[in-house]
């Protein structure tokens, strides 16, 4: 089972935030184990928090880690798609890990680190919501990936 890591910026989360991702977490038991990472977030704004987002989000990469920045300008995917992306990814050989930015969202040099970038929608969602959004999509994507009827599409 390969473990992926879950970076967001964000600490202290709200009481929702934290049951909905304590509730789908213990459910990944087939492909992968998600693991949530906090990044603390900046006391500056605007390019100031982003650069240090980013100098942040570079301490916790590892060597072998492929990177899928969550970005307003990233790729969107159906829920098929992302499973299929997902394996794609996998095939890299390489860890996954997803990264959620804070509220002025990634600098350019980040995304420039970015192996991929994956846009959940049009809109913006505030960090807190993307972390429980990711979360539940990940897990969605591992059950089309497994056949589990979560998924009915």
């Amino acid at each position: 089972m390969a473990n992926v890591r879950l970076l967001a910026v964000g600490q202290k989360m709200p009481s929702w935030v934290q049951a909905a991702c304590a509730d789908y977490l213990p459910r990944f038991r087939h492909q992968f184990k998600v693991q949530i990472e906090e990044i603390p977030v900046s006391k500056k704004e605007g390019a100031d928090a982003q650069t240090e987002h980013k100098k942040k989000l570079l301490g916790r990469l590892k060597q072998n880690d492929f990177l899928v920045l969550l970005d307003e300008r990233g790729r969107s995917y159906s829920t098929l798609e992302l499973a299929d992306q997902i394996t794609q990814w996998e095939l890299s050989g390489r860890s996954l890990v997803f990264a959620i930015g804070g509220a002025d969202g990634w600098c350019e040099e980040s995304r420039a680190l970015a192996d991929s970038q994956w846009s959940l929608s049009k809109l913006i969602f505030p960090h807190p919501l993307a972390r429980v959004i990711v979360v539940e999509q990940l897990y969605r994507a591992d059950s089309v990936r497994q056949g589990h009827p979560y998924h009915r599409s």
